[in-house]
């Protein structure tokens, strides 16, 4: 089935404010979103329904996206990037994962418990990983350039900062599901069973799509 990317933008349908001005990662545990600025050098969670800060923690390498794993938030930062291992209660390092070949390309995480689906740029492609050892177990190019990305069921979803796009892919293969744009620019996404979130940089919220919508891109 030939995928056409849609034309006109998805529609918000929630919305929360952001605490700070750079945005970058943002993920769901069930019970807070939790999201990382830059500039800042922090992680906060977020109460779902206000969006208002109920923790902070200190990172002052954080550098992209984040996800939820083994009882620690993992995020990714550092130069060259690697996965932060951080305590979510107390904010203490308890260590970090080498993403080898060492380099700047790794933007979107997602954790699906013994494995770790990342998308990097330069070139573009989203992988499968071994939690414990980092290897690949799979990898597809993908169109655009990958920031933040998320699991919904059997989907791979991720943000295109530059082309301010959703992209849907089949986390089998690799092929194309849906596209189409948003509004802003999306960095850090996030899926809480019912909506898709994305960390809007330039309007500084965190914004709500529905997944039918994107995969409404299909002809």
């Amino acid at each position: 089935m030939a995928i056409r990317e849609i034309d006109t933008t998805l529609p918000v349908v929630r919305s929360l404010p952001a605490p700070g001005r750079y945005l970058c990662g943002l993920t769901f545990d069930g019970e807070f979103f939790w999201h990382s600025d830059q500039e800042a050098g922090e992680i906060y969670a977020l109460a779902p329904d206000t969006g208002a800060v109920v923790r902070t923690l200190s990172c002052p390498r954080a550098r992209a996206d984040l996800t939820v794993g083994g009882g620690a938030l993992c995020q990714v930062g550092g130069r060259p990037k690697r996965i932060l291992l951080i305590d979510p209660l107390t904010g203490e390092a308890l260590g970090e994962k080498e993403v080898a070949p060492p380099s700047g390309r790794l933007c979107g995480v997602e954790t699906t418990g013994v494995a770790m689906w990342m998308g990097l740029r330069g070139p573009s492609v989203v992988q499968l990983r071994d939690v414990a050892t980092m290897t690949v177990q799979r990898e597809f190019p993908v169109p655009g350039v990958p920031s933040g990305l998320t699991v919904a069921g059997d989907l791979v979803v991720y943000a295109d900062f530059e082309g301010a796009m959703l992209r849907a892919v089949d986390a089998r293969h690799g092929t194309l599901r849906g596209q189409a744009p948003v509004a802003g620019r999306p960095v850090g996404l996030t899926w809480d069973g019912a909506l898709l979130w994305y960390a809007d940089f330039a309007g500084r919220r965190l914004a709500a799509v529905r997944l039918p919508d994107l995969l409404a891109a299909g002809s």
